[in-house]
């Protein structure tokens, strides 16, 4: 499995903390000795890399990531994100675009978050704008789903609603999360998938440590099936994890689910 740690962040100093999340998961999964379908994991096996990032300086870290995402797309068939916060997808989504252009593959993102980031964008995208940053870059909104959001602002409802943006909300998701799971992976079909979870997706009673925690989400058993329909996706090329904070995880709870979801995708 080769995993890439980015410990970047742009969260307007909320999520400070959040670019030790990739050591931390790593270092908890060393505890995981097998995922739920049998399969042993040995982190030694683990082939993980790191971009070296200066968070002081927004502009060379993006295009840091850009480059090295970009490289990884055409070497690896496979690749997990670990963050740092959610602006780090800005960067790793753009190098998948452009990814899947140079290769003439049709790009496919499906987002898990509780926040929909599509905010006005800024000249560095924040962790509340990235998407909106990517949209308009020329991402296709019809191969764009987000999943879970449950509050967004006025004007990222009508940015949504303008670019015909899909949603599934959380009450969708919970009447029939079989169900939900099919049309997410039907949604994907035939396209090259990148998927990116924010933990705030998951409810914080599960996940607290992160910046921006939303009450009323998915149950952590609930999200590893997700995950575990999602990983049966053959054309599934990258995930990221993102907005874990390991220094407001006093009990380990949220890294330690943050390894459990990493196990279940190996």
């Amino acid at each position: 499995m080769y995993i890439v740690k980015i410990p970047g962040i742009n969260g307007l100093g909320n999520t400070k903390g959040c670019e030790g999340a990739g050591n931390a998961i790593l270092k908890s999964i060393k505890k995981i000795h097998s995922n739920e379908a049998g399969m042993p994991i040995d982190s030694n096996l683990f082939d993980i890399e790191e971009i070296h990032l200066d968070n002081g300086n927004l502009e060379l870290s993006n295009k840091l990531i850009y480059k090295n995402s970009f490289e990884t797309f055409e070497e690896q068939p496979k690749v997990i994100f670990l963050g740092g916060d959610h602006s780090i997808s800005y960067s790793t989504t753009r190098a998948f675009f452009d990814y899947c252009q140079n290769n003439e593959k049709e790009p496919c993102l499906i987002v898990f978050d509780a926040h929909a980031d599509c905010m006005e964008s800024m000249k560095e995208p924040t962790h509340e704008e990235w998407l909106r940053k990517l949209v308009e870059d020329g991402f296709p909104t019809k191969n764009i789903l987000l999943v879970g959001v449950r509050n967004m602002w006025k004007s990222e409802t009508t940015f949504i609603k303008e670019k015909g943006i899909k949603i599934i909300p959380m009450n969708q998701l919970l009447g029939n999360l079989q169900d939900t799971c099919d049309i997410i992976m039907e949604f994907s079909n035939n396209k090259e998938l990148y998927v990116s979870i924010d933990i705030d997706v998951i409810d914080p009673s599960f996940a607290p440590a992160t910046g921006y925690p939303e009450s009323g989400g998915l149950s952590s058993r609930d999200f590893v099936y997700i995950i575990q329909r999602i990983n049966k996706i053959k054309n599934l090329k990258a995930i990221d994890i993102v907005e874990i904070n390991p220094e407001k995880d006093s009990d380990e709870m949220t890294v330690k689910l943050g390894a459990k979801i990493l196990s279940e995708l190996i």
